[in-house]
């Protein structure tokens, strides 16, 4: 009969050992920690006596860097901040609350109150609020809006001595290369200026409404927040409204495009006068023809005119059968006011420069001779 030793009565739990061991680990590398960093953090290295650093006299600004302040100073009080202000009601209660739909830049056009910007800025909500420079809130109306071209014009009642109306120049003489600044509100930090230079001119960009036509590209940082904010040239003039970015990631690092100001200064006023745009028409339809490219043949060959039209009016000739039923060529348009015109884009953009009412100079080509025609522009039909 074999018999056992008994066991050594332990009072330990089961698993208990393992937690002791781990409590060992934790205190070691705490130990080990507080000696690193009293050898690392040591009031031995303490100096009582330390002082701050005497300050290098910094010398004059650059002249660049004169010039770009002195902008800033001048023209940011003509820029504001742009509020959507959504209504909404609930649906159990039936109290109305306003809350944000969308912000934006804008600047301020005249000492009357009335606020350019972008009409997206603006297009979710049911009314809107302008914060002017001095950080004052002004309820904003809508006078009028131009879906196509993305402008909307808004008024605010102020005395007008708290108003400082934008200087305007003009895109038509713009040379790629130039120095551009945007002033606007960009993730709602207000009055921020970036610069860069215009890197292109002529380009068409698509809006949820329309097409723009001669957009100025720039590589001046515009983020979200800076939509209806003005472009400046370097004497401070407004060349152009902030509108889109093309980029991949929606921010600055992309191609921004700004309005042109010569459509601006045409559409605002309209806007401010009647609420809508009144575009003009020739009134002819032209013929893009591959052929007559390869053959240089100047201008657009007018293929239609409409009966009634400015240009039936004024006396351009389309493309018409003879008395002996032979075909008689139509008027080429290689002019506008001495702007050539090389395609049916040309001429579409120059159009957009006028109003109806304006008397053009249409510059044709018929048998050969060069002849100005004077036109009256109309208003374009519905």
């Amino acid at each position: 009969m074999s018999t056992s030793r008994p066991r050594p009565y332990s009072t330990d739990a089961p698993g208990t050992s393992r937690i002791n061991v781990w409590l060992v680990v934790l205190l070691l590398g705490l130990t080990g920690v507080l000696i690193y960093r009293q050898a690392f953090w040591h009031s031995s290295l303490l100096n009582p006596s330390a002082d701050s650093r005497a300050i290098t006299p910094r010398g004059d600004l650059a002249a660049d860097e004169l010039s770009t302040i002195e902008l800033f100073q001048r023209v940011s009080p003509a820029v504001v901040h742009v509020t959507s202000v959504a209504v909404l009601r609930n649906v159990f209660t039936m109290d109305v609350r306003e809350m944000r739909a969308g912000t934006g830049s804008g600047f301020i056009w005249d000492t009357d109150g009335h606020i350019v910007t972008n009409l997206h800025v603006i297009r979710e909500g049911q009314g809107a609020v302008v914060t002017l420079a001095d950080n004052s809130n002004h309820s904003a109306r809508l006078v009028g809006f131009d879906a196509a071209n993305d402008l909307a014009v808004l008024k605010i009642d102020v005395p007008a001595g708290m108003l400082m109306p934008i200087l305007i120049g003009e895109s038509s003489n713009l040379k790629v290369g130039q120095k551009v600044f945007a002033i606007g509100s960009p993730f709602e930090f207000d009055h921020t200026l970036t610069t860069g230079v215009i890197g292109g001119l002529n380009r068409t960009f698509g809006t949820e409404s329309g097409t723009i036509h001669n957009a100025i590209q720039t590589d001046a940082a515009i983020n979200p927040g800076n939509s209806g904010g003005p472009l400046l040239d370097s004497a401070g003039r407004l060349i152009g409204v902030n509108t889109a970015i093309v980029s991949e990631s929606g921010g600055s690092h992309g191609i921004g495009f700004a309005i042109p100001v010569d459509l601006v200064n045409v559409a605002v006023p309209d806007l401010i006068r009647t609420g809508t745009i009144s575009r003009p028409w020739l009134g002819v339809v032209v013929r893009e023809d591959y052929a007559d490219r390869q053959t240089g043949q100047p201008g657009m060959l007018v293929q239609q005119v409409v009966t009634d039209g400015p240009a039936d009016k004024a006396g351009i000739l389309p493309i018409r059968r003879g008395e002996t039923l032979d075909t008689l060529p139509g008027d080429r348009i290689v002019a506008i006011n001495e702007d050539p015109i090389h395609t049916a884009r040309d001429l579409l953009d120059l159009l957009t420069r006028y109003r109806a009412g304006d008397t053009i100079t249409v510059t044709i080509l018929r048998d050969g001779k060069s002849q100005d025609i004077q036109v009256l522009l109309e208003a374009m039909p519905e």
